[in-house]
């Protein structure tokens, strides 16, 4: 979680301080260069985790790793593994994940808008 150093003197009121605590955990679950295009991909199918490598070209297995299991360890992916040779792990969206789905659209259409404002 992010830490903030505020004066006590200065703080917002208490109904601010509530939406900045959870605009911060929103942002905090979706840090990472990798995480909203990871939710997003994972929405369309179950995914393995070679499958999602070839989807994001230049993430590392190791990034790729740390990302995912941080999005189970927030509860908006599951990892399935199956009982069957060669080993096969599955990733699926949780219901939490599917309802941030909504919030990528957004952020998809708002960066659309960007581009559109900046090649003007």
């Amino acid at each position: 979680m992010a830490k903030f150093n505020f004066n006590l003197d200065t703080l917002p009121p208490s109904e601010i301080r509530e939406e900045i605590c959870s605009l911060t955990i929103t942002q905090n679950v979706l840090q990472g260069r990798w995480k909203p295009l990871l939710i997003w991909y994972i929405s369309l199918q179950p995914q393995r985790f070679g499958e999602l490598t070839r989807l994001l070209p230049g993430i590392s297995k190791g990034i790729l790793a740390k990302q995912l299991k941080e999005l189970e360890d927030d509860g908006l992916i599951q990892k399935e593994i199956f009982d069957e040779l060669p080993f096969k792990v599955e990733y699926t969206l949780t219901d939490l994940g599917e309802q941030l789905l909504p919030v990528i659209a957004v952020m998809q259409d708002w960066g659309k808008k960007y581009i559109d404002s900046r090649q003007k």
